[in-house]
């Protein structure tokens, strides 16, 4: 059994070894029951502490469980705020095989599964990126979006311009022209692609501020009671999730509209399954603006955990 701790996960998942092994898992067949999901109490904080239960198995192959927590306030004592380990195991003996550090394997993965959407929905040409939000998140999301898409031009917002400036600082390596900036309203017209990952209640976007050919990757907002955008950026886009089970359930951006009657069921166009398997194909034209809302999902963790472990395998 080998302990893999963040360093090897982080060196094992380049992106574009990431996004294709997503790709060919939402094509292929996994077994993923519902994530278990509970929030508790913490007095100690104004928002509890969300635990998180992520199972998903190949049958004969590899069985692999996710055990996060979220603490939404973490950053306020310098701290991420995802925790946990992920747990991978040998389907015919039952043995463990490994465990591996969690909030790094689940930022590279949801990278890579917004990644994933982007090269199905986004335009091709899209060249400047607005990500919102700095948390550790927010250079992995720019970097998996410059591996799919030719990103030259990146803004940061956060409601500190001083950790904008770090994500700036982290993602140097990429040599893209990347800027700190003080305003969502003011920016966000001149952005190809639209990252958002914050743990706000309260919509950020609004619908008014979108240009005609905008691709929206809604990546925060895990609970049913948050939002990152408003009701407005719905109807004049089209819509797709990671998974319609998880989405229409866990996260206020779809919950709330859906239960209000601003969007139903049928304005989800589709999901990565479908995109995958080419079950719905994407015809889009140069001025549809397109939303994708993850909320996450086992499969990812799955995928990225067998890359993880041939990589180690391999070294």
């Amino acid at each position: 059994m080998q302990n893999i701790n963040a360093n090897i996960v982080n060196k094992a998942l380049s992106f574009p070894k990431l996004v294709k092994a997503l790709e060919s898992a939402f094509a292929g067949n996994v077994t993923v029951p519902p994530r278990l999901h509970f929030d508790m109490e913490n007095p100690k904080a104004s928002r509890e502490t969300t635990l998180l239960i992520m199972p998903a198995w190949q049958s004969g192959k590899v069985a692999g469980v996710k055990i996060v927590t979220v603490a939404p306030e973490n950053a306020t004592k310098n701290l991420p705020s995802i925790q946990g380990t992920y747990l991978l195991f040998d389907v015919d003996n039952g043995m463990l095989l490994a465990t591996m550090d969690a909030p790094t394997l689940t930022a590279k993965r949801t990278a890579a599964a917004s990644a994933l959407a982007s090269s199905y929905l986004s335009r091709k040409d899209s060249e400047s990126l607005l990500m919102i939000g700095t948390g550790t998140l927010s250079p992995q999301l720019i970097t998996a979006h410059t591996s799919v898409r030719p990103i030259k031009r990146v803004k940061v917002w956060g409601r500190n311009v001083e950790k904008a400036q770090r994500v700036c600082d982290a993602v140097a390596h990429l040599n893209i022209d990347c800027q700190a900036v003080e305003s969502i309203e003011e920016n966000i017209a001149d952005a190809d692609i639209v990252s958002c990952a914050t743990l706000s209640q309260t919509a950020l976007i609004k619908g008014e501020w979108l240009t005609p050919g905008q691709h929206l990757d809604m990546v925060g907002a895990y609970r049913p009671d948050m939002r990152e955008m408003d009701d407005q950026c719905l109807k004049k886009a089209s819509i797709y999730v990671d998974n319609v089970e998880s989405a229409v359930r866990e996260t206020g951006d779809l919950a709330i509209p859906l239960a209000n009657g601003v969007i139903t069921l049928e304005d989800i166009k589709a999901d990565l399954f479908a995109l995958c398997k080419n079950d719905y194909f994407v015809k889009r034209s140069p001025t549809e603006i397109t939303i994708f809302k993850s909320v996450g999902h086992a499969l990812e963790d799955l995928a990225a955990a067998n890359v993880v472990v041939e990589y180690v395998k391999s070294a």
